[in-house]
C-alpha cells in the first residue's frame, strides 16, 4: 500500500486550485489528448493529477512519467503501428472468423506492454508506484469477477477500498490491461486477474482523479459522429462505441468541472492515417475553449 505522499504534498503547497484531467478511451483518437495537454501547457495551465482509460491511459502514463506533449506526439508517430499491430480490416476479418469458431485468436497486446515498459525504464521507472511527478489513476475491468480496479501510485484515503487499488504492477502491464479492447486484444493476465479495457465500466475516470487530491477536474471525451447515408459499417460501429462510452461515463462526467468534447471527423478506432489530424483536433478544440477552462479553474 502506497503512503499518501501526494495528499500531503498538495496540502502543504498552499496553492488555490489543484487541477486534474481525465482522458477517455477512443482508439487512435487518443492522440487528440496529447494536443489537449500541449494546448493547456501553451496556455500556462498546470496539471497536478491525471487519469485515463485505454488510449487515454497511454497518454496519461507517458505524461505522468515526465514525457512532454511534444515528445509523446513523436513517440506515437514512431510507434503507433507497433502499438496497434494491425489494421481495422484485419481485425474485422478475425472477429468474423471467431464468430464462426475458426482458430484465429485476438492479439495479445504484448507489443504495448514491452514498448511502455521500455519507455518507463528510460525514466528510471518500472512499477506504477514509482511515478513521482503526479498522481495517476488508470481503470481496468477484471472479466472474471466483473469488478473495476484502479492502477495507481497513490491509494486515496477511504475505508474498505484498498482491494480495488493496485500499485505493484509494471507500467507496461497496467497500460496493456486498460487497453485490452474486446475483439481486438486478448484479456490481460495479472496475478489472479484477467483484465479487459477499462472503458467497459469507466471510460472517463473523473471520480478517481478527483480522489487524488484535486480541486477541479477537466474531463476530455470524444463526440459521437453523426450517421449519414454515406456512413459505412465502421462509422456506425464507432458511433455505437462513443454512445456506449458516454453513457457508461455519465456518473463520472457529472462529477467533472468542465467537459471538453472533441470531434475527430469520423476517425476509426485504429485509423492510424489520421494520427496527425487527431492531434490537431485536440489542440484546436482546447485553444477554442481555453478562456472557459481558465474561468472554471479560477472560480
Amino acid at each position: 500500500m502506497t503512503k499518501s505522499k501526494y495528499y500531503i504534498k498538495i496540502k502543504e503547497k498552499g496553492e488555490i486550485v489543484k487541477l486534474g484531467i481525465a482522458l477517455s478511451g477512443g482508439g487512435i483518437r487518443g492522440i487528440a489528448h496529447v494536443g489537449v495537454l500541449k494546448a493547456l501547457e501553451d496556455s500556462g495551465i498546470k496539471i497536478d493529477a491525471i487519469g485515463g482509460t485505454s488510449s487515454g491511459a497511454l497518454v496519461a502514463g507517458l505524461y505522468a512519467l515526465g514525457y512532454s506533449p511534444e515528445k509523446i506526439y513523436t513517440l506515437f508517430q514512431k510507434y503507433s503501428k507497433e502499438i496497434i499491430g494491425t489494421n481495422i480490416h484485419a481485425v474485422s476479418i478475425k472477429f468474423l472468423r471467431l464468430l464462426k469458431k475458426e482458430n484465429t485468436g485476438f492479439r495479445k497486446g504484448e507489443n504495448i506492454e514491452k514498448l511502455f515498459n521500455k519507455l518507463a525504464k528510460r525514466k528510471g521507472v518500472k512499477n506504477i508506484s514509482q511515478i513521482t511527478r503526479m498522481p495517476i489513476a488508470i481503470p481496468a475491468v477484471d472479466i472474471k469477477n466483473g469488478k473495476e480496479y484502479i492502477f495507481t501510485n497513490h491509494i486515496p484515503h477511504e475505508k474498505n477500498i484498498y482491494d480495488r487499488y493496485i500499485t505493484d504492477i509494471s507500467i507496461g502491464k497496467a497500460l496493456r490491461a486498460t487497453s485490452s479492447f474486446p475483439a481486438v486484444f486478448c484479456p490481460c493476465d495479472f496475478k489472479e486477474h484477467k483484465f479487459l479495457d477499462g472503458g467497459t465500466l469507466n471510460n472517463v475516470p473523473v471520480i478517481e482523479v478527483k480522489k487524488q487530491g484535486t480541486d477541479k477536474v477537466l474531463a476530455v471525451n470524444f463526440k459521437a459522429d453523426d450517421i449519414t447515408e454515406d456512413s459505412n459499417y465502421m462509422d456506425i460501429a464507432m458511433r455505437a462505441i462513443d454512445l456506449m462510452g458516454n453513457k457508461i461515463s455519465e456518473e463520472n462526467l457529472k462529477e467533472s468541472d468542465y467537459i471538453l468534447t472533441i470531434g475527430t471527423d469520423k476517425t476509426g478506432l485504429l485509423d492510424i492515417e489520421k494520427l496527425d489530424s487527431c492531434y490537431q483536433y485536440g489542440y484546436m478544440a482546447t485553444i477554442k475553449k481555453i478562456n472557459e477552462i481558465k474561468e472554471i479553474i479560477n472560480k
